[in-house]
């Protein structure tokens, strides 16, 4: 029978069952696509990681190729699922390295620790103006929207609503959303707005498209929602919270190109996937 250990991990969260849960597998080969994706499906979190080393033994290792993937599809870049990965590499097979380096689709990425803390060191997006597409304002519900851009890299829309409880309130209708995309070529939607309560800024991070109706904390989005908030505010250091039902928070620092990720894990599962 082939085994595999298997994670589950609440990321960007200190309290169990808040933040964004992962499914973290640690490989000792490469699995065929279809079998990720299968149990991705299996897991039904919006990311399953799998991660292999790639220059000796995980609990040595400091370069491992990792992978994420939803339900329904393979993703380019993922914040939670690599925090998650991060927090399964140092903590549970206490691997001593003080930083882990990780080669993705979206380039090399890494991951240090901080206290309690772990920094993720990923790509800042670059985004361009856009114009407002009322149907999907609409399958929102309707608010008002402030400004829209485009983040070209993780193909995100950027909405900015006018107030803080316009992004909290939000209900959007996932069937409605998922036919005013059309052919647009954005995968997911971030509606953000100002913070309050020690926050800089407050968001959600829609994706019905990739199997995911809402995602509850989603690190990829803070590397647009950071250098958006950064031109507006001045800051390079910002705190961020993303209102979903199970909230998350997170600090995120831009330098130049490059967006930190700061953010805390909770390991909530550990066991092992039989494959056969």
């Amino acid at each position: 029978m082939s085994e595999l250990p298997l994670y589950i991990v609440d990321a960007f969260t200190t309290t169990p069952f808040r933040g964004n849960p992962a499914a973290v597998c640690l490989l000792d080969r490469e699995l065929p696509e279809t079998t990720m994706q299968a149990i991705a499906a299996e897991m039904k979190h919006s990311e399953t990681a799998f991660a292999r080393p790639l220059d000796g033994p995980p609990t040595l290792a400091t370069r491992f190729s990792l992978r994420w993937f939803t339900p329904v599809l393979e993703v380019p870049l993922c914040g939670h699922a690599t925090l998650a990965t991060s927090a399964v590499i140092f903590r549970e097979l206490g691997n001593p390295a003080p930083e882990m380096h990780f080669d993705t689709k979206s380039g090399r990425l890494s991951a240090r620790r901080d206290a309690a803390r772990i920094v993720l060191d990923f790509p800042a997006e670059d985004f361009r103006p856009t114009a407002v597409p009322p149907d999907v304002v609409a399958a929102l519900g309707g608010p008002e929207v402030k400004a829209a851009c485009y983040a070209r890299k993780d193909r995100s829309l950027l909405l900015h609503l006018v107030n803080e409880s316009d992004v909290r309130n939000l209900a959007p209708d996932p069937t409605r959303l998922r036919v005013a995309r059309g052919n647009a070529p954005f995968l997911g939607v971030i509606v953000t707005a100002a913070g309050s309560g020690g926050y800089d800024f407050v968001s959600r991070f829609f994706a019905p498209w990739a199997g995911i109706d809402e995602d509850p904390v989603t690190g990829a989005a803070h590397c647009a929602l950071a250098p958006y908030w950064a031109n507006l505010t001045g800051k390079r250091e910002m705190r961020a919270y993303q209102a979903s039902a199970r909230g998350g928070e997170m600090t995120v620092r831009l330098r130049g190109e490059r967006v930190d990720l700061v953010g805390e894990a909770v390991m909530v599962a550990a066991g092992t996937l039989r494959l056969e």
